[in-house]
């Protein structure tokens, strides 16, 4: 059980998303979710984790939000689908509506590139390491955030902008954020 009642395997959790490409007109794809991975919370999400969850909801029943705030819708997830790789996404900037235009702007620059996948989970287990393994989980909303659960989960491309990153500079960018968090956490056990 955890301090608000709920069993150990109900609780919600929030992971990243790395969105691939950004178009002039606010269409990016990406990944929510790349298997296996673990995450700053010690979560890793399993394939098929969502497969249960996108029959019941499909990609009309998952909300775009900003930094998860529910009052903070910002368009349409088109496609949402499982493959080899991880949780892949489709979504859609609603032109009409102020924070989307700046969250557009924002990713075509470069200044904004995390999102994230909020949910509940159905099925866990926790491995030897401490790694929850979330075997189940409900999606029930995907963010455009500033700071994701995942480090490595960024925009690593950019459609119609002057700004653009490559799969070398990705790697490189992540490399040097590694170092930074070792760096800091270093100087946190001190």
């Amino acid at each position: 059980m955890t301090t608000d009642g709920l069993p150990v395997w109900r609780t919600k959790k929030f992971a990243s998303l790395n969105n691939a490409g950004v178009t002039g007109e606010g269409r990016f794809s990406g990944y929510a979710s790349i298997f296996s991975e673990v995450d700053l919370g010690k979560d890793a999400i399993e394939p098929g984790a969502f497969a249960q969850s996108l029959i019941r909801r499909g990609a009309g029943g998952v909300r775009m939000l900003f930094q998860h705030d529910p009052a903070e819708p910002l368009g349409t997830w088109k496609t949402i689908r499982e493959d080899a790789r991880g949780l892949y996404v489709e979504g859609l900037l609603a032109a009409g509506v102020e924070r989307a235009r700046e969250v557009h702007q924002l990713m075509k620059n470069g200044a904004l590139d995390g999102l994230s996948i909020g949910f509940q989970t159905v099925k866990a287990r926790t491995d030897k390491g401490g790694v929850r393994r979330i075997l189940e989980a409900d999606l029930w909303e995907i963010s455009i955030v500033t700071f994701p659960m995942l480090p490595s989960a960024r925009v690593s491309n950019v459609k119609n902008a002057r700004w653009f990153r490559d799969t070398e500079t990705e790697l490189v960018r992540s490399v040097r954020r590694a170092a930074r968090m070792m760096k800091t956490q270093g100087r946190i056990c001190r």
